[in-house]
C-alpha cells in the first residue's frame, strides 16, 4: 500500500528525487557533531513557529488585554504553559545557536570563495532573530517587555537626521499605545517571519550549491560519508537533547512574570533584552553629542566588519593556527561583547530626581517643577526612599498615612538641630511616637535627610501637623481615605485579578510597609494600644488569610491593602488604604500581593490547569529520550 502510494505521487511530484538531494549528500571529512549546529537552529525555528501559532489561538494583541491572555494560556490552558515556554526559551536559545553557528563557520573558515552569498545570508539571518526578539519582547505588555522596547526605541531616536521618523514608525507615534503593540504585532507574526523564511531557502540553496566545507585538515578533507543515515542520526540525537533541555528549563525555570506595562510607574528599573544589553552598556561611554558613535557607528561599524570578512581572508589556508589575526579580531569582540553584557546585567540605571531614569524613559516628576537639586538633597531624596519612610509619610500627595505629611506647613518653622534630633531620637519630642530612632545613619546622612526634609518644606498641599504631634506620629484626624467602618462591606479590587512581579513588589514593599511590618515582613514593629501590642506578622500570614490557591490568597489580602484596616483597640498605627487613597497604583497593590504570596511559599502565576506538573512531564521526557536512545543505538548496529 505504502509502495503503490508513493509510486503515485512520484508520478506527480518528484519525491523521491527531493529525498534524494536531501539525503544522499556527500559529508566531506564524514559525519561530525559540529555540523549539527545548521540543524538545530533550523529546528528551533521550526519549533518557534509551531509553538507562535498555538499562541495566536489565546493571544489577544491590544494593549488592555495582551497581558491577561498570556497568563490564561500559561495558567488556564492545560500545556499552555509548555506552549509559552518553549516559544520563550526556544527563542533565548535561538540567539545562542545562531551566535555559536556563526562562530563555527567563523572559525572553520567556511565564509571564503565560493561561499559568500552562504555567509552572507546567514549574517542576515543573525539580524532577522534579533529582530525578532526585539519584536517580540513586547508582545505581552508586561514590564519587562513595555521598557525594553521603550529603551530600545528611544535608542533608535538618537540616530542623526532621521531618528525621530524612525521612533516614531516603530511606535505608531511619539508615545508607547496601541498602535505600537499592533505594529510589534505584525512585525513579529506576519513580516519577520517571511523574510526568515525566504532567507532560510537562499541559505540551504547556497549551502547546497557550493557544498559542506569540511574539515581544515587536507588529510581528513579526503575522507567523506554520507548524511543518510550517519550525520542525520548526530542530527537528531543533538535535536533531540536540546529539546529535552528546553523542557527543563520550561520546568525549572518558568518565564518572569513581571506584571502589566504600567508608564507610570518610576519604580521600574528598565533595560533591554539580554541581547541587546552590551550595546546598552557600550552606549554610557558616549555621552552627549557623542552619543552617535554608540548608537549608529559601532553597529554599523560592526554589521559592515561583518559583510567584509570574506574580502579581508581570501587565503587557501583555513586552520585557525595559520588564521591568528582573523582569530585575534573574532577573540577580541567576543570577549568585548560579553563583557558588555555582563557589565549591562550587573548595572543599575540611575534615576533622575523625581522620575524616570535619565537613560531611556520620560520624566514623571511628582508636583510642580523645581530647581535642579542639589547632591545633599538627591542623596536625602534616596536615603528617604531606601529607609522606607515613605510607608508613613506622605510628599506631595504621595506616600503612606500613618504619619503626617511632611511637604506642605507640616515643618515650618523647625530648624535644621530639631530635624535632625526628630531622626535620630524622635521620643526626646514626642514620647509616645512610634517612629522609629534612626541610630544607624551617621551624620553626613542625617545632614542629607534633613536637606531633603528642608526642600519638601512649604511645597504641595497645606497640611497642619496633628497637635502635638511631629514626624513619626499617627495623625489626629482619619483622612479622606480611612478604612471602612465596621460591618460596611469590603471588596476586593482590580488588583486582585492581576498576576504581579514578585521582585518588584519586594522594592515596593521595602519603601512602602517595611517600617511597620519589618524586613520581609516578619519583624513587625509595637503598636501601642493594639490588641496584641503589635503590627501583625506577614511571614508567615494569619491562617484565616493564607491560602494555598494562590487567587484566593490575593483576594484575601487585597481587601486590606485597597482599604486599610483598623486594629482592635486604640491602635496608634493603622493599616493605610493603599487602593482607596490611591497612593498606589492597582499593579502595584498586585506586585505587593505577588510577593505576599511568595513570602508564604504560594507562587501568585501557579499553574491552575497544567495538563500534567511540568517536573512529571520532563521526567517522562527524559525517560522517552532514554528509550529512544537505546532504540537508535540497537537500530544502528543492527544496520550495521
Amino acid at each position: 500500500m505504502l509502495q503503490r502510494l508513493t509510486r503515485w505521487i512520484n508520478q506527480r511530484w518528484p519525491l523521491d528525487r527531493l529525498l534524494q538531494g536531501l539525503l544522499d549528500e556527500e559529508v566531506a571529512g564524514g559525519a561530525s557533531f559540529a555540523y549539527s549546529f545548521g540543524s538545530i537552529v533550523l529546528f528551533l525555528f521550526a519549533l518557534q513557529a509551531l509553538t507562535g501559532v498555538f499562541q495566536l489561538f489565546y493571544y489577544v494583541p491590544t494593549t488592555d488585554h495582551a497581558y491577561d491572555s498570556i497568563n490564561y494560556l500559561r495558567t488556564q490552558v492545560p500545556f499552555g504553559w509548555l506552549i509559552h515556554d518553549l516559544h520563550y526559551w526556544g527563542a533565548n536559545a535561538m540567539v545562542v545557536m545562531v551566535c555559536a553557528h556563526i562562530c563555527r563557520v567563523y572559525i572553520w573558515g567556511a565564509y571564503q570563495p565560493p561561499r559568500e552569498l552562504t555567509w552572507w545570508f546567514g549574517v542576515g539571518l543573525f539580524f532577522l532573530v534579533l529582530g525578532m526578539t526585539f519584536t517580540g519582547a513586547p508582545l505581552p505588555w508586561d514590564e519587562l517587555g513595555y521598557w525594553a522596547l521603550e529603551v530600545g526605541t528611544s535608542i533608535a531616536g538618537t540616530l542623526p537626521v532621521i531618528g525621530l521618523p524612525v521612533k516614531e514608525l516603530l511606535r505608531g507615534g511619539g508615545t508607547m499605545n496601541q498602535l505600537t503593540l499592533s505594529r510589534m504585532f505584525v512585525a513579529h507574526v506576519v513580516l519577520l517571519p517571511g523574510v526568515m523564511a525566504a532567507l532560510v531557502g537562499a541559505h540551504l540553496v547556497a549551502f547546497r550549491t557550493s557544498g559542506n566545507v569540511g574539515p581544515w585538515d587536507p588529510a581528513r578533507r579526503r575522507r567523506s560519508g554520507r548524511f543518510w543515515p550517519d550525520q542525520a542520526y548526530r542530527d537528531t540525537l543533538v535535536i533531540t537533547l536540546v529539546l529535552v533541555v528546553l523542557v527543563g528549563l520550561c520546568s525549572f525555570a518558568a518565564p518572569p512574570v513581571t506584571g502589566p506595562a504600567d508608564p507610570f510607574d518610576t519604580s521600574y528599573q528598565p533595560k533591554p533584552e539580554w541581547n541587546f544589553l552590551f550595546l546598552y552598556q557600550m552606549l554610557k561611554l558616549f555621552p552627549g553629542n557623542f552619543e552617535v558613535l554608540g548608537t549608529v557607528g559601532i553597529p554599523l561599524l560592526g554589521v559592515v566588519a561583518m559583510l567584509v570578512i570574506p574580502f579581508l581572508d581570501r587565503g587557501p589556508e583555513r586552520s585557525p593556527a595559520r588564521r591568528p589575526w582573523m582569530m585575534l579580531f573574532a577573540a577580541a569582540v567576543a570577549a568585548t561583547v560579553l563583557a558588555f553584557t555582563v557589565l549591562g546585567a550587573l548595572s543599575h540605571p540611575g534615576a533622575a530626581a523625581g522620575g524616570r531614569n535619565q537613560e531611556g524613559g520620560q520624566q514623571t516628576g511628582a508636583g510642580p517643577p523645581t530647581a535642579a537639586p542639589s547632591d545633599q538633597v538627591t542623596a536625602g531624596r534616596k536615603l528617604f526612599s531606601d529607609q522606607g519612610c515613605s510607608g508613613c509619610h506622605k510628599i506631595r500627595g504621595e506616600g503612606g498615612t500613618t504619619g503626617p505629611q511632611l511637604s506642605g506647613d507640616t515643618l515650618a518653622g523647625r530648624s535644621d538641630d530639631w530635624l535632625a534630633t526628630q531622626i535620630r531620637s524622635p521620643k526626646s519630642h514626642f514620647p509616645s511616637t512610634v517612629m522609629p530612632a534612626y541610630q544607624q545613619l551617621d551624620k553626613a546622612q542625617i545632614e542629607q535627610l534633613v536637606a531633603f526634609l528642608k526642600s519638601v518644606r512649604g511645597s504641595g498641599e497645606n497640611t497642619t501637623a496633628p497637635a502635638g504631634g511631629g514626624a513619626g506620629t499617627a495623625p489626629a484626624t482619619e483622612p479622606s481615605s480611612a478604612p471602612r467602618k465596621e460591618g460596611e462591606k469590603r471588596l476586593p479590587g482590580e488588583a486582585a485579578t492581576l498576576i504581579g512581579h514578585a521582585p518588584h513588589g519586594a522594592e515596593i514593599f521595602r519603601r512602602q510597609c517595611r517600617t511597620c511590618h519589618g524586613s520581609k515582613g516578619a519583624a513587625p514593629v509595637p503598636n501601642p494600644g493594639a490588641k496584641g501590642g503589635k503590627v501583625p506578622s506577614l511571614n508567615p500570614i494569619s491562617k484565616e488569610l493564607y491560602s494555598n490557591d494562590a487567587a484566593t490568597f490575593a483576594r484575601q489580602i487585597d481587601v486590606y491593602l485597597q482599604h486599610g484596616a483598623v486594629p482592635e483597640g486604640q491602635p496608634a498605627l493603622k493599616m493605610p488604604a493603599f487602593g482607596d487613597s490611591h497612593t498606589l497604583s492597582q499593579q502595584e497593590i498586585a506586585e505587593v500581593e505577588a510577593y505576599l504570596l511568595s513570602l508564604n511559599g504560594v507562587d501568585r502565576a501557579q499553574l491552575v490547569h497544567p495538563g500534567m506538573q511540568p517536573v512529571h512531564f520532563f521526567l517522562l521526557v527524559v525517560a522517552l529520550f532514554i528509550l529512544g536512545g537505546v532504540g537508535a543505538v540497537v537500530f544502528r548496529r543492527e544496520a550495521d
